[in-house]
């Protein structure tokens, strides 16, 4: 265990942000982060928030931040297309880096990301939390100890009326958020911790009708190759009326039983598994919510990556998913975005 406080700086951090979740950290025995820096853009949101957190340092400038000696991490949390600046100024600041979902919005970013960890030398966390959601976590158990045996086919979705976030996070609209790699990525990271990389994908793209106000194509159907030959099915919608199914959902094909994992916001999650052998009854786990004052809902998972992380740190062990698989993540959706602009089937970047 670190016997030293972990120094943690949080860029993007208010009260109705994924940044907030940082605050539970201090209730948790086992972690040793003292959350010391707080950066956002409102300094009238952001200095009232830091004060009734105890934060001891509040600052609009991330620059700031980044160049204090008492911060060990940073965490970003800032608007999406501002991940690969937050990111690289961390990093060549000598820190250490957790960066929410999505790493990056372009393939470019993602290179640049990749070279920035590789220079620092510094430890890199993607903080995808559907890895470190209970079901799925469980599910990789299964799959680890050979219940479904060997993978030959996988689906995944995401689906999420955003309308009501747009009143919380209106950056989302004026920016705007790309949801081929702010929403379609999280289904897309869940597939390759089970499956690796993506080798080929194709995607059809189209506009919502719910949202005039967005300018970008929000309704996503992928089909992937994996380089290992498994083939997937990815649906990201985000302008539609929010329909009777889980949030997130993962199932996963092997020769041996099919498992189906599902997860919402707040509410109970599953895990079904049907085995190939007589009866065909599925085993069924249940998940109760977890205790959670987040914003988004998260905040157990955030919890445990930031266990991870600390983990990571105490052991010089590389984390996970670390730069790389955000890096090939987002390599995925700028192939999907080339595909739905071509119509063709896209090659995936892979060689960072």
């Amino acid at each position: 265990m670190n016997a030293k406080p972990i120094g943690l700086g949080v860029i993007g951090m208010n009260p109705q942000n994924m940044g907030s979740t940082m605050t539970l950290l201090a209730s948790e025995p086992d972690l040793c982060y003292r959350l010391v820096a707080a950066c956002a853009r409102r300094r009238e949101v952001l200095e009232p928030y830091a004060k009734s957190a105890g934060i001891p340092f509040a600052t609009t400038d991330y620059r700031e931040l980044v160049r204090r000696p008492d911060v060990d991490v940073v965490a970003v949390y800032s608007p999406d297309a501002l991940h690969a600046e937050h990111c690289i100024a961390a990093l060549d600041a000598g820190k250490h880096v957790i960066c929410t979902k999505p790493m990056v919005t372009s393939l470019q970013q993602a290179k640049a990301v990749v070279a920035a960890v590789r220079r620092s030398k510094r430890k890199f966390l993607v903080g995808q939390t559907m890895r470190f959601d209970r079901q799925f976590a469980t599910l990789r158990k299964f799959v680890g100890d050979g219940d479904l045996g060997e993978m030959m086919a996988a689906e995944a979705f995401y689906i999420h009326d955003m309308r009501p976030v747009y009143d919380f996070t209106p950056w989302r609209l004026k920016m705007p958020q790309d949801f081929m790699y702010g929403g379609v990525t999280h289904p897309v990271d869940i597939l390759r911790c089970f499956l690796g990389d993506v080798a080929e994908v194709h995607c059809y793209a189209a506009k919502g009708k719910l949202t005039p106000g967005y300018p970008l194509r929000n309704l996503f159907f992928l089909n992937l190759k994996f380089a290992n030959g498994v083939i997937a099915q990815v649906k990201g919608l985000y302008d539609v009326v929010e329909p009777p199914l889980p949030m997130m959902q993962l199932a996963l094909y092997g020769t041996r039983g099919t498992a189906v994992a599902e997860f919402t916001d707040n509410k109970p999650g599953r895990l079904q598994i049907v085995r190939d052998q007589s009866p065909k009854e599925p085993q069924t786990l249940c998940f109760e919510p977890e205790r959670d004052t987040s914003a988004y809902g998260h905040g157990a998972t955030v919890i445990r990556y930031m266990r991870h992380f600390q983990e990571c740190l105490d052991q010089d062990r590389e984390p996970s998913p670390n730069v790389l698989d955000g890096a090939r993540g987002c390599a995925v959706a700028a192939a999907a975005w080339e595909s739905a602009d071509t119509g063709k089937p896209a090659r995936v970047f892979n060689e960072f």
